[in-house]
């Protein structure tokens, strides 16, 4: 479609390829940097890619991207949608720390998520819990390793499984790495090269980025919607010890596509095999959507 030829507009509550939109995106590195645009993407790996291009960095280094902060938030950590108003800040590789744990129960207390592009990360610990024991461990840091094993490419719920299949009793090691600390460390954010908190988009319109990796414009959930969605991942945290708010969305447009708690179950296994999902998690995830 030439440039120069309006779109016509979508009708509400309508879904909108990304592709027909040119749609532009404000980005700083976390630690400090100059304000960079982004384009040019469908999924998180070629958003990434995308980044990583922008400031001269490589891909690998990107550990994961916030919302509207510059600070480790994982209220405000990039699922699968962004506004498009919202400002992107991503958090880089900073020093590697190696922490010995005894597991001496059979919850750790660690919730786990990824990035969607091959690092899985603390997203957060129990308070109470052995981790929050550990002071070598904080939320956001990449597990980089357990016991040598690298786990580099594997999903959240292949390290939760791993970290639950640990024995309790027995010593583990784990490799992590911290994102790369503020400039604010050594100098007040203001001077750190203009990053800083940036007010949170209130724009009617997300870009979705699908499990399948396409891409798609559509209506910013209701109030009601992202709350069940938020519930759903709650639920995972429970039952799965994982956080995925693209995982949780999709979970809810299968209940919500489902007739009964069995088609529900049959759809999960069709399309979310990997995961698992126990039984309590598939009756209490569709009675949240259906109720």
């Amino acid at each position: 479609m030439p440039k120069d030829r309006p779109l016509p507009a979508a009708p509400s509550g309508s879904q909108v390829p990304a592709e027909q939109i040119d749609m532009v995106f404000h980005c700083q590195l976390a630690h400090g940097s100059a304000t960079k645009q982004i384009r040019d993407f469908t999924n998180v790996k070629q958003l990434y890619e995308s980044i990583a291009k922008a400031f001269g960095i490589p891909t690998a280094d990107i550990l994961y991207i916030t919302l509207n902060t510059h600070k480790v938030d994982m209220t405000r950590l990039l699922g699968g949608q962004i506004g498009l108003d919202d400002f992107l800040f991503a958090h880089v590789k900073g020093d590697s720390k190696t922490a010995k744990v005894v597991k001496d129960g059979p919850a750790l207390g660690l919730t786990i998520s990824d990035n969607g592009a091959g690092y899985a990360f603390i997203k957060k610990i129990r308070d109470g819990s052995l981790m929050s024991k550990v002071a070598n461990i904080g939320v956001g840091d990449h597990i980089a390793s357990i016991n040598g094993n690298d786990m580099t490419g594997c999903r959240h719920f292949e390290v939760a499984r791993m970290l639950k299949e640990i024995p309790i009793g027995a010593e583990f090691t784990l490799t992590l790495v911290e994102p790369k600390k503020s400039l604010e460390a050594i100098a007040p954010r203001a001077q750190a090269a203009g990053t800083g908190d940036v007010k949170a988009g209130a724009g009617k319109k997300t870009l979705r980025m699908k499990r399948n990796g396409t891409a798609v414009v559509e209506d910013e959930p209701t109030t009601e919607v992202a709350a069940v969605v938020g519930k759903i991942d709650e639920l995972l945290d429970q039952h799965v010890g994982i956080k995925d708010q693209e995982l949780s969305t999709t979970i809810y447009d299968l209940a919500k596509a489902s007739k009964a708690a069995d088609d529900f179950a049959g759809k999960l296994d069709e399309e979310l095999a990997d995961f698992e999902f126990p039984d309590d998690f598939v009756l209490d995830a569709y009675e949240l959507v259906t109720k």
